[in-house]
């Protein structure tokens, strides 16, 4: 009887070890290199993507092979927190729950944290192109995103279906994904016609290539 009880409370101890272990803050990235990240539907590497002055950047200027940067694994509820920052007229996003399996580009599998110059960039933008907004989908007020150029501190949050942004400490999105208020926001935005998007409750991250320079540091993920 002893012997049977001392295993349960071993296990029971185990369980909530790994339990633990995996609620645990995880960097995503070093601060030197890229290691955990690699280029859509490619195992290696482009060199627009590198790592200058402690943040992972997205040189333009390079030519030899574009495309977004994503991470290794792939997650499913998790609390995402990273800082951002892009330069005048620049265009990027995080995308998030992205299915590298599919046909389709990331952007039309995944959600997007919107990152964009608000102020500066060349063309005409609406509320739903804003900075920390889910892209096309739900609105950030322009004014929470520091001036072009600054750095940014913003979370996402998927658990059990509901999506939650912060930018700067202000909440900006809180929304449930695949009912039907989900559903008729997609059936009224770009995405209606892409059958693969948002389909996915598991995923990779990636960082995207929009043509702009973009920076991203403080990467840090834990499982839910």
């Amino acid at each position: 009887m002893k012997s049977t009880i001392a295993f349960f409370f071993l296990t029971l101890t185990v369980f909530n070890a790994k339990a633990q272990e995996s609620n645990k803050w995880v960097s995503l990235f070093d601060g030197k290199t890229l290691s955990g990240w690699h280029s859509f539907k490619n195992p290696g590497m482009t060199p627009s993507w590198t790592v200058k002055d402690d943040a992972i950047y997205l040189d333009v200027t390079n030519k030899q092979g574009r495309g977004d940067l994503v991470t290794d694994k792939s997650f499913e509820d998790f609390h995402l927190k990273f800082e951002w920052k892009v330069a005048p007229k620049s265009n990027s996003g995080l995308i998030f729950l992205v299915d590298e399996k599919s046909k389709d580009a990331s952007w039309q599998t995944g959600p997007e944290f919107q990152l964009i110059d608000n102020t500066g960039y060349p063309e005409p933008l609406g509320p739903k192109q804003y900075s920390g907004s889910l892209y096309d989908l739900i609105a950030c007020p322009a004014e929470y995103a520091k001036p072009t150029g600054e750095w940014n501190k913003s979370e996402i949050i998927v658990e059990k279906g509901r999506i939650t942004f912060i930018v700067n400490d202000k909440k900006v999105v809180d929304a449930l994904l695949w009912d039907k208020d989900w559903n008729a926001m997609i059936a009224g935005s770009k995405f209606a016609g892409y059958k693969n998007f948002a389909k996915t409750s598991k995923g990779s991250l990636a960082l995207q290539d929009h043509g702009g320079e973009v920076w991203f540091k403080n990467i840090m993920i834990k499982n839910l």
